[in-house]
């Protein structure tokens, strides 16, 4: 049997701690809410400002990053569960995959207020340049929980940091699930982490994504999301890995896919994530009719509830309908932990046989019909799918059982090199002619997606346009939108959240350029974003090599990206990685299954350096280069 299988599980929510973190509710109960108004947001200027802060004291951390915080009260049960359950687990072949929305950015927007203090002159001791600027990145308070827990790379096998905005988690467990099945792991700590920030909650706000009273997904007159924050970890290994750990729930089941058509709003047909949602189910070998149970991403935006529910109706089209849990309006929308947090309210459904209740009140939505319970009822469940969407067209899908599935275990396959292209600037009128996108359009793009789309244009004039479509494409980020994240927050910094440009907020995300490349270029299987350090571009190869050796695609666009603005530079001059080389500039990289013309073989266990030699997409050019010669050198012999 090839399901992973959890038998360790940590989280924290707005519900609390420990399993209250994601319970799906007693029978004949409706369910709990504990969205409410936030004293914080409300001081910082935000006109809606209601979120669901986690049950958790802060002056219990010895983290400054809250972000940090929450990720460590989640795998602190995990940890203590293994040592328990398990003892001697940092000895096995352990993966970590770990998704977020915004990661350290609670320590992003210090750095960039401090950065305009240095500049009006005043005076900083280094040592706290240099504490500052380590907070600053996505990566910190990933770095930052799993080293206070002894769990540093050292003593790691696979690891990976998703910065794949709300279905980061989603993407990090199915990710797990694929080094478990190819077995280049014996042990996966996967999941996903955010909390509130006023950088983000203005960024929604600006959007109008959310509501002005409560979240009420699938009703008439629904108006939005409230944000919320929290933590969730699973431990997953093979079903004959167990030692006799009781298992919480099996993943047997995932699939991601790309819209390809906007980078915020959904795909209105429903169909991308229909395709997610029917790969994860194709994956797990069962008949949708199996499928007791959808964790819905819910949103209660418009556009997304009826998206949804036509993907949904879809994935289930000659099939009873299953129950639809809307877990976000309860505990508000968790971004890189909502994949998780939501699975876990799947898994204890499935494990109680509860069919959840589903929050919101008013009239459901005929546009946006889904099956939803009023109050929480006993029912036999043996099967969930879980989906998730997310900025830049990304969709992600789980299948969760109570007991194993039976899914036949995947075979790698072997992964080659194609092409690889690189750019040093973009040029506004050659990129038009390459892409057929209008100058302006292209012109209101943030440096970085410029820069991305400029390699991705150079790869398809190498190898043709049409050998692109429908691939996927994963991003690798050293230091990702530091610098557009900056833009943005200096008119919040300056006058206030209702001053903020809308249209810059979605290029904040670090899926964003993965996001804008599948639309011109039609790439529409898994897309996200990765970074776990300043090699990010390497650790991308790795992912994307994965997704082609298991299965998950034929091809994949691998993305390294640096727009070197002034406040990464800053950044870096802070640390350690001063001296390292640096530059403004973009790779793209083209991987397949064929053998056919190929210029190297990829290994997806390649390994980043993210503490020496040259950073982003400069490292990934070095290591291309290096496979390209080798490659070349074995054949002549």
């Amino acid at each position: 049997m090839s399901d992973a299988c959890v038998i360790a599980v940590g989280a924290v929510s707005g519900l609390g701690v420990g399993p209250s973190a994601y319970h799906a509710g007693e029978v004949g109960e409706p369910a709990r809410v504990v969205l409410a108004r936030d004293e914080e947001l409300a001081r910082a200027g935000l006109a809606r400002p209601f979120a669901a802060r986690a049950a958790l004291p802060r002056e219990d951390s010895p983290f400054e990053d809250h972000a940090a915080t929450l990720l460590a009260c989640a795998l602190g049960q995990i940890v203590r569960s293994l040592d328990e359950a398990r003892p001697g687990f940092r000895g096995e072949r352990l993966g970590i995959a770990v998704g977020t929305s915004s990661g350290g950015m609670l320590g992003a927007t210090r750095f960039f207020a401090a950065r305009e203090a240095w500049a009006r002159g005043e005076q900083v001791r280094e040592d706290e340049r240099a504490a500052l600027a380590r907070r600053a990145t996505y990566f910190a308070p990933f770095d930052e929980a799993f080293a206070a827990a002894g769990l540093s790379s050292s003593y790691v096998r696979r690891r990976v940091h998703l910065v794949a905005a709300c279905a980061a988690s989603t993407l990090a467990i199915g990710l797990g699930l694929r080094w478990l099945e190819r077995g280049a792991c014996d042990l996966v700590i996967a999941g996903g982490y955010d909390a509130v920030s006023g950088f983000v909650a203005t960024g929604f706000e600006a959007l109008r994504a959310t509501t002005a009273s409560r979240p009420r997904p699938f009703r008439v007159g629904r108006d939005g999301m409230s944000l919320g924050e929290g933590a969730g970890l699973v431990a997953l290994v093979r079903e004959e890995n167990t030692r006799g750990a009781s298992v919480f729930v099996r993943v047997a089941g995932f699939g991601a896919s790309t819209d390809a058509v906007h980078i915020t709003a959904p795909d209105r047909t429903g169909d991308g994530l229909a395709r997610a949602g029917a790969a994860a189910i194709a994956d797990s070998g069962l008949a949708p009719a199996a499928i007791g149970l959808v964790s819905a991403h819910a949103t209660a935006t418009p556009f997304n509830d009826a998206m949804e529910s036509r993907a949904i109706a879809r994935v289930f089209e000659g099939v009873a309908a299953p129950i639809v849990h809307p877990f976000k309006a309860q505990i508000g929308h968790t971004l890189g932990a909502a994949g998780v947090l939501e699975s876990l309210a799947a898994g204890d459904a499935l494990r109680r046989g509860v069919a959840p209740a589903a929050a919101g009140e008013g009239e459901l939505d005929p546009d946006a019909a889904v099956s939803r319970l009023d109050r929480a009822e006993a029912r036999p469940l043996d099967a969930a799918l879980k989906l998730s969407a997310a900025f830049g067209g990304a969709n992600a899908a789980l299948v969760l059982t109570r007991a194993p599935s039976g899914r036949t275990r995947r075979q790698a396959r072997p992964v080659y090199l194609h092409a690889h292209a690189a750019i040093t600037s973009v040029d506004l009128v050659e990129l038009a002619e390459l892409t057929g996108v209008p100058r302006d359009r292209l012109a209101r793009l943030d440096p970085l997606c410029r820069l991305g789309m400029r390699a991705v244009a150079e790869l398809a004039r190498n190898v043709g346009r049409e050998s692109l479509a429908g691939a996927g494409i994963v991003a690798g980020h050293a230091l990702a939108t530091l610098d557009t994240n900056d833009r943005f927050d200096a008119r919040r910094r300056a006058r206030g959240p209702a001053a903020v440009d809308p249209r810059l907020f979605p290029a904040t995300s670090p899926n964003a350029v993965a996001g804008e490349c599948a639309i011109v270029y039609q790439l529409r299987g898994p897309s996200f974003a990765v970074n776990a350090g300043l090699d990010g571009g390497t650790e991308a190869l790795s992912v994307g090599a994965e997704l082609v050796a298991m299965g998950d695609a034929d091809r994949i666009v691998v993305l390294a990206v640096d727009d070197a603005g002034p406040a990464g530079r800053d950044l870096l001059s802070c640390t350690s990685a001063s001296g390292r080389a640096y530059a403004e500039g973009a790779v793209a990289v083209l991987l397949g299954v064929s053998a056919e013309n190929a210029l190297a073989s990829i290994d997806p266990d390649i390994t980043s350096d993210h503490h020496e030699g040259p950073i982003g997409h400069l490292a990934l050019q070095a290591k291309v280069l290096d496979f390209v010669t080798n490659w070349r050198s074995a054949c002549r012999r």
